[in-house]
């Protein structure tokens, strides 16, 4: 990940405008804050894509959309990059962005970037019409940078997905296992899926029961899990309910759509996870003053 950002930073200063790639049913948690840094150093425009926009909650991705087009030099837009009639919006939307090149002279050049597993790889290839990138449903297909050229007038450079050192809120690396942007290796199916549990009863209880026919009242994300084993007959030798088979397929149906379409954060959520973050700083940081100041006083006592 520390070479990757290395060359993303040497290529970010010869290019006109960064293509974030973002999964649309957690855009925050899927936008890595290194990209946006490196970005915002080298004052570069971005069209930030919700990609998977036909799996996430249309009324939620309208509010992100709104969200991110009130921030200066961003445009968004969401679209699913298996469409080709969406992928086709974008070499213009990309110009409207950076109107001053896009000639022969002058070509656009612009870098796609993103986490693993958003739909990068996919997207290069829907924009060329042939395929130039490896694609694959597991994070980190995409090994190294290439360049390639759309047309004479506008140049590609894709980039390998990149992860940043530490996540900062725990919700956020368990929403990226759930849409799988972390490996399998890399996570605990049974805990991720109790965390989706738990967030789906939140907001999209009824789609629970209407996929595996399990009353929600009441119940949290454990009891969920087992009564998707129940419903789905999935038992171990003895007997005793198969609660992994049952966390697998609860994921499996999230990242397919086959629960319905679904969105884990919204502007709303993300300002309150925000705000819960920096009154734990504070507290933590006030604890930390109290104790010092605390250690001063047995000091001077001592003397």
């Amino acid at each position: 990940m520390n070479a990757a950002r290395k060359k993303a930073a040497e290529a970010m200063e010869k290019v006109d405008l960064v293509i974030e790639v973002l999964d649309g049913r957690l855009p925050q948690a899927s936008c890595n804050p290194m990209i946006e840094q490196l970005r915002v150093f080298r004052q570069r425009p971005c069209l930030k894509i919700l990609n998977k926009s036909d799996l996430a909650d249309p009324a939620v991705t309208q509010a992100w959309i709104a969200y991110y087009n009130s921030q200066k030099n961003v445009h968004a837009v969401a679209l699913s990059c298996k469409k080709p009639s969406d992928v086709a919006k974008i070499p213009g939307l990309c110009l409207t962005l950076a109107p001053h090149r896009g000639t022969p002279l002058k070509p656009l050049r612009m870098m796609i970037m993103g986490i693993p597993n958003v739909g990068k790889s996919t997207l290069m290839n829907a924009l060329l019409k042939r395929r130039v990138a490896a694609v694959g449903d597991e994070p980190a297909v995409t090994k190294v940078q290439q360049r390639l050229y759309l047309g004479n007038n506008m140049v590609l450079i894709d980039t390998p997905g990149m992860l940043w050192p530490k996540i900062a809120h725990p919700s956020d690396g368990l929403m990226l296992a759930a849409s799988h942007a972390i490996g399998t290796n890399a996570l605990i199916e049974e805990e991720v899926a109790t965390f989706l549990a738990d967030e789906l009863l939140i907001r999209y209880a009824p789609l629970l029961a209407a996929r595996y026919g399990i009353k929600t009242d009441g119940i949290d994300g454990v009891s969920v899990i087992e009564g998707v084993a129940v419903r789905r007959g999935f038992r171990l030798k003895g007997g005793d309910l198969d609660l992994e088979k049952a966390a697998h397929t609860l994921l499996q149906d999230y990242r397919t759509g086959a629960l319905g379409r679904i969105s884990l954060e919204t502007p709303q959520t993300r300002a309150a996870l925000l705000a819960r973050h920096q009154e734990e700083i504070a507290r933590r940081q006030a604890e930390a003053e109290a104790e010092a100041e605390a250690e001063n006083d047995r000091q001077d006592d001592s003397r």
